[in-house]
């Protein structure tokens, strides 16, 4: 099974960045977290390292609503939220990688029904999300 949902974009970077932000958002997903891997590696690793990954930043997404009908249903579930959204984008690449992790996951690892019905919601809600990038034209230039 694959665990994610990707489409690849011929947009910039800081426009891809911005638009998975805003398709998150229409589909009521606010971003609680954010991870500059980059950054992150070029502290810790090194220049090489963070030259190795690329840009790289990691959307930790929430929509408050199916997340608090998951965790009434089974709190756990706390574990495996929010849900991680990556952009990203090798060095010399001319397009740029968003990665949605696909929420049916949840359902290989529980068995409650509404687990099941916050996971498809969830999964439909980012698939538009990705399907919505897809179709963007880069305009930074």
């Amino acid at each position: 099974m694959s665990y994610t949902h990707t489409v690849t974009v011929p947009l910039s970077w800081e426009d891809a960045v911005q638009r998975t932000r805003e398709a998150l958002g229409e589909q009521g997903f606010g971003i609680l977290t954010e991870i500059d891997v980059r950054s992150t590696f070029e502290t810790k690793l090194g220049t090489e390292a963070a030259d190795a990954v690329g840009d790289y930043v990691i959307l930790g997404a929430c929509n408050p609503t199916l997340a608090s009908r998951a965790l009434a249903a089974e709190p756990a579930l706390g574990a495996l939220l929010p849900c991680n959204v990556i952009v990203r984008r090798g060095k010399d690449a001319l397009e740029t990688t968003v990665e949605a992790i696909d929420p049916q996951t949840m359902v290989q690892l529980s068995e409650n029904p509404v687990v099941r019905e916050v996971a498809d919601d969830a999964d439909a809600r980012l698939r538009k999300a990705l399907a919505g990038l897809s179709e963007a034209k880069d305009i930074s230039g």
